[in-house]
């Protein structure tokens, strides 16, 4: 069995998957996010697609992240108690995400399992980061 078919995940409950460019690897990393995490997942892949068909993707140090022609806009990664949605150029969105990086013009949104998931933010915040430079990693 391979490590995408039974990843293993680290204490944070990231899920431990190859790096691969593309949809299939994204997917791979979104099906082994553990319990209501990937439900999360999927549903902010498919507002993130909803609003920009044309969505790179690719996993890099476990990570999914969401790009244009020149650079990447969105990241995801599962915590212990929470999914964090990392916007590459955060700090230029309207309204700002609410969580501080120690990475200039990096904020984050962490949705617990008890929150409600605001499609309609995320997708405000895609069209967003749309219209700014992407960031090369």
């Amino acid at each position: 069995m391979s490590e995408t078919e039974n990843p293993t995940h680290s204490s944070s409950t990231n899920p431990y998957i190859p790096k691969g460019d593309g949809d299939e690897a994204v997917q791979a990393y979104i099906s082994a996010m553990p319990g209501w995490k990937s439900a999360l997942g999927k549903q902010i892949d498919e507002t993130v697609e909803k609003v920009f068909p044309e969505v790179r993707k690719q996993v890099r140090w476990n990570t999914p992240f969401y790009g244009k022609e020149d650079g990447w806009f969105l990241a995801m990664y599962c915590y212990k108690n929470y999914v964090q949605i990392t916007f590459l150029t955060g700090s230029s969105l309207d309204p700002v995400p609410p969580k501080a990086s120690k990475d200039e013009g990096t904020r984050y949104l962490d949705i617990h399992e008890d929150e409600a998931f605001d499609a309609r933010q995320l997708a405000s915040w895609v069209r967003q980061a749309l219209t700014l430079p992407g960031r090369n990693l």
